[in-house]
């Protein structure tokens, strides 16, 4: 349980950095996310995903809950974010498996409103 709490607080921790090879250093290379209508496979479709376009709008995640069960990890976070010069504010739930080696293995994120920005 350890490992995947920690894997969950080196995700976020590497996304708040905006650090594009640390996010992706803490997912399986099969990995699959899904946010909205987009499904994610691999850490070359997610390099797609987290790159210099989504840092460019600082997004900051703030964990308000975590829970773990067994390699499941469940997240209450709160985004914020700029977009056209405007800050969003936006809930998120997420739901993360983590394999027996700390990684990333499957996302689901669910977005207040619309996935898309």
């Amino acid at each position: 349980m350890t490992s995947v709490r920690a894997a969950v607080e080196e995700h976020v921790a590497a996304f708040n950095a905006w650090d594009t090879e640390r996010v992706l250093a803490g997912f399986a290379p099969d990995a699959v996310w899904v946010t909205g209508q987009d499904r994610f496979v691999g850490t070359a479709a997610l390099a797609e995903l987290f790159d210099a376009g989504l840092w460019a709008i600082t997004p900051h995640l703030q964990v308000k809950t975590l829970v773990v069960e067994g390699a499941t990890a469940a997240l209450e976070v709160v985004e914020t974010l700029v977009v056209d010069g405007e800050q969003r504010v936006l809930a998120i739930a997420a739901f993360l498996e983590v394999d027996d080696a700390g990684l990333i293995r499957r996302g689901t994120v669910y977005r207040e409103g619309s996935a898309d920005i």
